[in-house]
């Protein structure tokens, strides 16, 4: 199981390229140096089970986590490739993924987010962030979020199961999601429902998650 994992959110500008480094080095050449290492025996013995913590961020962008969802879009791509391979030796590759988790490491990132400097991108972009951006995520953690012990409750469930899933997603919320973006391969459907989400109904949005 690869769990390793490491968030960033906020406006590009104000993101360093060694922080973008180190996130990537976790989130996704973390899961690309173990699977390096057990990978082999897994052939060798023609059987395994490689689970991946993915993300929804893995299948859909989300504004102001455009590091995370490259890091998470990396992983989701490396197993998708990697998995016909796999299956041809016996060995399955899941990726769960979930939504929001309310765990420290959220709390954590919006502390920091909440006193970062904002000073290296433009007024209207930092105040998009810390006034529409962090108040929607908070209502959004609170009504949608999963507990880490139900994450656990999935996982255990995909390790478990006789034919192992490839994709699995915990939070049947985020299924819509998921749809629109297949519904349009041009991408204008899934961009205009969340820009006017973002910015003309974002009052309706966290009023409809209360």
């Amino acid at each position: 199981v690869s769990n390793a994992g490491v968030g960033m959110a906020g406006p590009l500008e104000c993101q360093s390229l060694a922080a973008m480094q180190n996130l990537m080095d976790t989130n996704f050449f973390g899961l690309v140096r173990l699977v390096k290492e057990v990978l082999p025996d897994m052939k060798r013995r023609r059987g395994g089970h490689i689970v991946v913590i993915s993300s929804i961020m893995g299948l859909q962008g989300i504004v102001f986590n455009d590091i995370y969802s490259a890091s998470k879009f990396a992983v989701e791509g490396f197993c998708e490739s990697l998995v016909v391979q796999a299956l041809r030796f016996n060995v399955a590759i899941s990726l769960v993924e979930p939504g929001p988790v309310m765990t420290e490491f959220e709390t954590k990132l919006y502390e920091e987010a909440e006193r970062a400097d904002y000073s290296r991108t433009d007024p209207e972009t930092a105040e998009i962030f810390t006034k529409l951006y962090l108040r929607s995520s908070k209502d959004v953690f609170t009504s949608l979020g999963q507990t880490p012990e139900d994450i656990a409750e999935h996982t255990l469930r995909v390790i478990e199961a006789a034919r192992p899933p490839f994709r699995h997603q915990t939070n049947v919320a985020y299924t819509p999601m998921a749809a629109l973006k297949h519904a349009d391969p041009s991408g204008a459907l899934i961009t205009d429902a969340f820009y006017k989400l973002v910015f003309k109904y974002d009052t309706v949005l966290r009023f409809g998650l209360r």
